[in-house]
């Protein structure tokens, strides 16, 4: 059975709150690019591998909200409103929020992997 390219959000979410670095990657094609911030692009799984774990080492709680997908062939376009809550080493609780835009490209499996992934591209 063929899923639809938003499958990928829910993956994120499931792993991400599970704590699963390994799982995280294996959503990632191995020259994906990630964005950790204004200006900071990486494209090797070791920068992969450092931002994700930036992420995990929040501690906190994430919620994805898919906003759109719109497949075209082999590749989707993507965008979520995220919500990740938690405690911050201070104690005091927090909330982040923000909007995606993310590419993922169907592979010979089935399964739909990041290309480009940008916490921040929809603010």
């Amino acid at each position: 059975m063929t899923q639809a390219p938003e499958i990928a959000h829910r993956l994120f979410e499931e792993r991400f709150n599970a704590g699963d670095l390994e799982g995280l990657l294996a959503l990632y094609e191995d020259s994906a690019t990630f964005v950790r911030g204004p200006g900071q692009y990486v494209k090797d799984r070791a920068g992969l591998i450092d931002g994700l774990r930036d992420f995990l080492g929040t501690g906190g709680k994430l919620k994805l909200e898919t906003r759109y997908a719109i497949p075209q062939g082999e590749l989707a376009l993507l965008s979520n409103e995220w919500t990740l809550t938690g405690t911050g080493a201070d104690g005091q609780p927090f909330t982040h929020t923000g909007r995606t835009v993310e590419i993922v490209r169907q592979q010979a499996d089935g399964r739909w992997l990041y290309v480009i992934d940008h916490p921040w591209g929809a603010q």
